[in-house]
């Protein structure tokens, strides 16, 4: 339940002789029972005495009833029923409210069995006056909880189809409380940093009882914290001295109170500064009323396209979390696991959290107020764009404006993700193109910053933008397999801003003033699937929803799919590839997050996510909350103070030359000198930078000559550090190194066509333009029917792409085509090899930078073990969708017919990695003696 109107204040609970309210936690035993067939309201269950049907059982509240193995699939109605013991000393000029933190879905309550209030929505809390209905003694509370099998015009996130566990019950806590019937209802407190004034809004309500005129007072006392470095004056003393104001209440009514501070300390992540807000109601020198919560002095905008936390500029390295849990599914299965998560977040480098498409939980928030982490919110979204997702969705955001107002680490806002209930269905026009869903949503906008003018707000999260405080960008790529489109998608968005509006015809101003946020981004890397399931004593049950009908999204027989693809053959077992595909991850969100951080113009980031979720495996920890292998490197990456190092390519020749640029980022609100220094194969740098606050500061330069390594192929690392007040920030990027004598003119005859041919000719390769018994191999990119006989009669044909990287149809293959642009499907894929062909050129069975440029747009499917030898696998997902770009096929009566997919055409001689490769298959394959027809 949240801290405004409880009845704490600093310093811990106020005892209940001296407050004029009491509570009293319902938490703890209910009895249970579902209502499959609908009968409880017929058969009177709502009554105190009602007898129940024998299948009840005793739960815990709060409560989900999808962690119930009898209840996991259920959807309908069930009810709740518990009894309280009530003093009549509490009742004495008291009201009696029943209040909850949130039941999923639809509510209604009954006490002694009368019916007290009924509420519909999933998220938010609410409450009822029981005071007709409550009476000294024993009183029997019973709730009626429906939640529907279809959700589609009802705000839920992603439980359920295509996403997660459903979530129903009574999922937050319950408490019975006894108020004043004259009392303040709510305090809004606004923090206004130009005057250092808070403007405290007070609702009261008056009892029958009250005197016409009361006295009411407002007082703000700093709270103690971990540092009082916020102070403004950064003197490092904290003045704890209370704020007081006060004013006459004559009727119930809205009344505006001013506290002015002398030199307050405002709230940042850094050093999170709190103030505890009383509002007391003075009747005749009498206390008749209590109120508290607590607030922060902070402000939150932006300017030139820059975020600006109190006025000061900010860069928002962000994660995304959704707030699932093992067992629990939205609720904490720790007291302290909010507390662990926020401090997790910070400890990562990360000072903003963006809850996705739900409200946060009240506890989380407070955790972030304290600990001191920005929280972007949003509500749930629903499916379908109707009159009543409508008015629910809006109905929900302004509760959750009312309910977190005071809230100072919650600085932005959203309405919708992706146009989810406002133009994503199949069936509803997209945002793009209509005009009533653009005006919609224009308008929520327009009163949702009118509620709260102290955030920003953002329309609609990563996609069509109408009017907005923040335009943000949804993109998902991997690296390097899409380094170089990443790279050129973000100076897209810093150039091209209003291209990710549908209109700006609701728009005041420049929508290049507006901040450019890529708000999700990420790379997928497998947990530990071991350690799940001896958490749930098997395969978890979400392995196996209904739902989970695309393959790459449904773990259930992914034991099997290892053992019949070529996985469990480069793979020692599970524990390998799971290793593997986290520095996967590591390495193509390193990339993702340094290019954003080096570039001006891009305001902030929101890495997807904090942890996996379910068959989501996309977290920086896994399911579990346990850290992946790569955080403590991650940490360094994001971290305010940074290095980022960029050669120009990641594959170079020995006696080549090397260029790339060092960057010192430093996102602290402080200029920083330092030494910046550098090596690589024996050669280094060093020199002194001063990079100013909120900045970067780039070098660039050059190693004239890469040494030989005495090996063939090996990769080394660029390394750079900035040292700065014992402070360093450190980085490596790998270089692979191609050091060889090559020698082509032994080799046997090969047949190319275009470019391509006169580029193996210049590196020395025998280069023939017509298929006869004396080619003996043919590179083509169309399989026609004089390339269909030179292969039945023996010859060994490698089927490469176009020079744009298209896969042609023909042959004995089947491609699959993968995404050139941002895809989330090309975020979840892994490659991996066990090749002769590679050897020496990659950092274990995983594919990396080494071939960057060279990833391909398609791979051959439909392989088959008795006939293919995969020297390349890709896998996405839970080990769906197997494709190879390197696959080798034996045919009865004919030659070998290689399918090389990797972008090697416009490369090879200039790419060290594509020319060995292909060198290699020249070798390889004219030294074998065919026979010819």
């Amino acid at each position: 339940m949240s801290e405004r109107g409880s009845d704490h204040v600093a310093g811990g609970p106020v005892p209940a002789s001296e407050s004029p309210r009491r509570s009293v936690s319902l938490d703890g035993r209910w009895s249970f029972v579902t209502d499959p067939a609908g009968d409880g309201i017929d058969a009177g269950w709502y009554a105190a005495a009602a007898e129940w049907p024998v299948r009840s059982r005793i739960v815990s509240v709060p409560h989900t009833w999808q962690n119930m193995d009898s209840c996991h699939n259920y959807v309908g109605t069930v009810w709740y029923r518990r009894t309280v013991d009530v003093d009549a000393a509490d009742l004495r000029g008291r009201d009696a409210l029943l209040r909850f933190g949130a039941v999923d879905y639809e509510t209604t309550v009954w006490v002694n069995g009368v019916e007290v209030g009924y509420n519909r929505d999933g998220y938010l809390p609410f409450e009822f006056d029981a005071s007709e209905a409550i009476e000294p003694g024993e009183n029997t509370v019973v709730v009626r909880v429906t939640d529907p099998e279809n959700l589609e015009e009802i705000p839920h996130g992603k439980q359920g189809d295509p996403w997660y566990t459903r979530v129903s019950g009574i999922w937050q806590s319950v408490a019975l409380a006894f108020v004043p019937p004259t009392r303040t209802e709510s305090v809004r407190v606004t923090p206004d940093l130009d005057r250092d004034e808070a403007s405290v809004e007070v609702t009261t309500r008056l009892g029958p009882a009250a005197e016409a005129d009361l006295t009411c007072v407002v007082r703000a006392t700093p709270r103690e914290s971990r540092s009082d470095a916020g102070r403004n004056d950064g003197d490092g003393s904290a003045d704890r001295t209370a704020v007081t104001a006060e004013t006459t209440v004559s009727a119930a009514e809205t009344t505006d109170v001013v506290l002015p501070f002398d030199d307050p300390a405002y709230w940042r992540p850094e050093s999170p500064a709190l103030y505890d807000v009383t509002v007391e109601l003075v009747d005749d020198g009498d206390v008749v009323d209590r109120y508290a919560d607590y607030f922060g002095m902070r402000s939150f905008g932006y300017a030139d396209g820059q975020f600006l936390l109190n006025g000061e500029e900010i860069e928002l390295r962000g994660v995304l979390d959704q707030g699932y849990y093992p067992e629990t599914q939205y609720r904490p299965p720790t007291d302290d696991a909010f507390a662990r998560e926020v401090t997790a977040a910070k400890g990562l480098g990360f000072n903003l959290i963006r809850k996705h498409v739900k409200p946060a939980h009240p506890e989380f928030l407070r955790e972030a107020d304290k600990q001191g982490i920005l929280v972007w919110e949003e509500p749930a979204n629903p499916t379908r764009y109707t009159a009543r997702s409508q008015s629910e969705t809006t109905a929900q955001l302004a509760g959750l404006v009312e309910r977190d107002y005071n809230r100072p680490s919650v600085v932005v806002w959203s309405l919708y993700n992706e146009e989810w209930g406002v133009g994503h269905h199949d069936d509803d026009e997209t945002l793009w193109t209509d005009a009533e869903k653009q005006q919609f949503l224009a308008d929520a906008y327009r009163s949702v910053r009118e509620r709260d003018a102290t955030r920003l707000v953002c329309d609609n999260s990563g996609w069509a933008h109408v009017t907005t405080d923040v335009n943000d960008f949804h993109r998902y790529f991997a690296s390097p397999d899409r380094a170089e489109t990443w790279e050129d998608e973000l100076d897209h968005m810093r150039y091209y801003a209003a291209d990710n509006y549908a209109t700006t015809r609701f728009v005041d101003g420049d929508v290049c003033d507006v901040p450019v946020v890529a708000s999700e981004l990420g790379t997928w890397g497998m947990g530990d699937l071991s350690r799940l399931r001896d958490r749930y004593g098997g395969d978890p049950e979400w392995f196996s929803h209904e739902f989970l009908t695309e393959p790459l999204k449904r773990p259930e027989g992914v034991d099997e799919r290892f053992e019949t693809t070529e996985l469990s053959e480069v793979f020692d077992d599970f524990a390998d590839l799971e290793a593997a595909w986290q520095r996967r991850e590591f390495v193509s969100i390193k990339h993702l997050v340094e290019q954003i951080r080096v570039r001006d113009g891009v305001a902030g980031y929101v890495l997807t996510q904090l942890s996996d979720i379910e068959w989501e495996f996309n977290g920086l920890f896994d399911y579990l909350r346990e850290e992946k292998s790569f955080c403590d490197e991650f940490a360094r990456v994001n971290a305010p103070l940074s290095v980022v190092a960029e050669p120009d390519v990641h594959a170079v020749s020995a006696g080549d030359s090397l260029s790339f640029d060092l960057t010192v980022v430093n996102s602290t609100r402080e200029p920083v000198t330092g030494t910046l220094g550098w090596s690589f194969l024996g050669e280094s740098g060093r020199e002194t930078v001063t990079v100013g606050p909120n900045a970067t500061h780039r070098v660039g330069r050059r190693v004239p000559e890469v040494s030989g390594t005495n090996r063939t192929v090996g990769t080394d690392d660029l390394s750079a550090v900035f040292e700065h007040s014992g402070d360093d920030a450190t980085t490596t990027e790998p270089v692979t190194v191609v050091d060889c004598g090559r020698d082509m003119s032994s080799t046997g005859v090969v047949y190319a066509g275009g470019a391509f041919a006169s580029r193996l000719a210049s590196e020395g390769v025998d280069v023939t333009h017509e298929l006869t018994d004396g080619t003996d191999l043919a590179f083509v990119t169309r399989i026609d029917a004089a390339v269909e006989r030179y292969a039945a009669e023996g010859g060994t044909v490698v089927h490469l792409p176009t020079s744009d990287g298209t896969m042609t149809g023909g042959g004995p293959f089947v491609y699959r085509s993968l995404p050139k642009e941002a895809s989330w499907l090309g975020a979840t894929s892994f490659f991996y090899q066990n090749s002769p062909l590679l050897a020496g050129v990659c950092d274990g069975p995983r594919l990396g930078w080494e071939f960057e440029g060279l990833y391909p747009y398609a791979v051959a499917t439909d392989l088959d073990s008795a006939t293919d030898d995969v020297h390349v696998g890709c896998v996405e997902g839970w080990l769906a969708n197997p494709g190879s770009p390197l696959v080798v096929r034996s045919r009865d009566g004919g030659g070998p017919f290689v399918a090389l997919t990797f972008r090697v055409q416009n490369a090879y001689g200039s790419h060290p990695i594509a020319t060995l490769l292909c060198d290699r298959l020249i070798e390889e394959f004219t030294a074998q003696t065919r026979p010819r027809g």
